[in-house]
């Protein structure tokens, strides 16, 4: 029986990066994998899906060249099976690059399922349940299968698409992200359910791609999590490219067709509505990957689907850990390959700082761009903060009309009694970039003096962040 300090259950962003700094912290180390490294961010999410939206973006480019005083002859098309042939190989080439480092760093790489036996235990057998499509084939056989030992288990599975009873995806009319990833044509019409991150993307690369869009969302605003104002600020910025939504919506049911889908919707005044489309992508959230780990004959507390843990990645049972999207939200890669860091520090004995889930960025890569950090202006009121706002819009700053993007705005929220920056939250070009800077002001403990004494370049986007805290203190220059 193979014996190890750590095994990491789950080779995604959280598992292989948690697995490379626990080898560098001289912790023998392994990592069980069912399908492939690199896990869905890697390859079904958050690289292949940036790689399609850079080919929307050129596509868009092109076809506004005129506005740059650029004529391209001939006609511009966009060639589905070469866009989403790019998307794979860019996974691929990444995939092989964290098998790279796994090596490089001496993590041994078991593959199968895992099953915790008890702690310090667990079993590895070949994958048997896969979620990912044929065109990424798991490793065949049974390396890996048997029992090892660790003084220290970290479970880091992930998340996979929400399911809705009733619509359920079947791989043809109703999508998850898997299949809306590998399109085999580009659809005429297409409905999305949900107006996160993931919704809201897949729809912006869609629309702009020459697909009919309606996005259908049970809240009143789209994009819930973020500020309303930068909500709305995202939806005339869609409408405005043809884009439609229906908020306070819901769908009751879909009929499948030979060639379509027909949706039941109940619209925000409660009256029902039958839209019909080529395809309808489900993209009502994600739930943790907890079943079959044997988590619930240990007592391993769960809430909502996902595994309870401290701020430094502990569940309730001594030496079993869980980082990640299985952890709960925020479900992001960032956040997941954090966490893991704090815990196999802790476990190492380092000193270490518990997650702070406040100063944990978001970024949502559509056209325009979204990216925010902090409180939004509603929540830092209902926390009971006077607060100073400043905003600053992008037609105010010389790059941004260089760049031909002059729409999108940048929004500062400040405690008024103390400076202390609560929120940001911005949306236009680059913002996913550009938000960095206020995630390092605010683990700083940076407060507006600070930022406004701070030299930006010019002539830069990030000019913006620093007008936005200006004006926030009735200092604003270029507005």
């Amino acid at each position: 029986m193979s014996s190890y300090d750590v095994i990491i259950v789950g080779a995604g962003p959280g598992g292989y990066v948690t697995a490379i700094r626990a080898a560098q912290l001289g912790l023998k180390t392994a990592i069980v994998e069912r399908e492939h490294l690199g896990g869905i961010c890697l390859n079904w999410g958050c690289i292949p899906t940036k790689a399609l939206l850079r080919s929307a973006e050129i596509y868009h480019q092109a076809t506004h060249a005129a506005k740059y005083g650029l004529a391209l002859n001939g006609t511009i098309e966009a060639d589905t099976t070469a866009i989403v042939k790019r998307s794979r190989g860019v996974s691929a080439q990444l995939n092989a690059g964290v098998g790279f480092l796994l090596k490089k760093n001496k993590v041994d790489v078991i593959w199968g399922e895992a099953k915790i036996d008890k702690p310090g235990q667990l079993t590895v057998s070949a994958t048997q349940k896969a979620i990912v499509q044929p065109q990424n084939p798991i490793p065949k056989g049974t390396h890996g299968a048997g029992t090892y030992q660790a003084k220290h288990i970290i479970v880091a599975t992930g998340a996979r698409p929400r399911v809705l009873p009733g619509i359920e995806p079947d791989g043809e009319r109703i999508w998850t992200y898997f299949e809306a990833m590998v399109p085999a044509a580009m659809p005429k019409s297409l409905i999305v359910m949900g107006s996160g991150a993931i919704g809201i993307e897949f729809a912006s690369f869609y629309q702009t791609l020459g697909c009919n869009v309606t996005v259908v969302e049970l809240m009143p605003q789209i994009l819930p999590v973020e500020d309303a104002e930068i909500a709305g600020l995202a939806r005339k910025a869609f409408e405005k490219q043809g884009m439609t939504f229906m908020t306070g919506a819901k769908v009751e049911s879909v009929e499948k067709t030979a060639d379509s889908v027909q949706a039941t919707i109940t619209d925000g005044e409660g009256k029902t509505i039958i839209l019909e489309a080529d395809h309808l992508i489900s993209a009502v959230g994600v739930q943790g990957n907890t079943e079959g780990l044997g988590l619930e004959s240990l007592g391993v507390e769960t809430d909502r689907g996902c595994v309870v843990t401290d701020g430094f990645g502990r569940t309730n049972v001594p030496g079993v850990y869980a980082i990640g999207d299985v952890a709960g939200p925020p479900m992001l890669a960032h956040k997941a390959e954090h966490e893991g860091v704090i815990c196999v520090e802790t476990i190492s004995g380092l000193t270490t700082h518990a997650m702070d889930k406040a100063k944990i960025p978001g970024c949502t890569y559509c056209h325009p761009q979204i990216a925010s950090v902090g409180l939004t202006e509603a929540k830092a009121k209902d926390a009971g903060h006077d607060t100073k706002i400043g905003r600053f819009p992008f037609m105010g700053n010389g790059k941004a009309i260089a760049l031909g993007e002059p729409e999108g705005l940048v929004k500062t929220i400040f405690d008024a009694k103390t400076g202390q920056l609560l929120g940001a939250h911005m949306i236009g070009a680059e913002v996913t970039e550009l938000i960095q800077g206020y995630v390092v002001a605010m683990q700083l403990e940076t407060t507006e003096e600070d930022l406004m004494h701070t030299v930006f370049p010019h002539p830069t986007l990030s000019e913006m962040m620093h007008e936005s805290v200006l004006d926030a203190y009735g200092r604003v220059i270029h507005k």
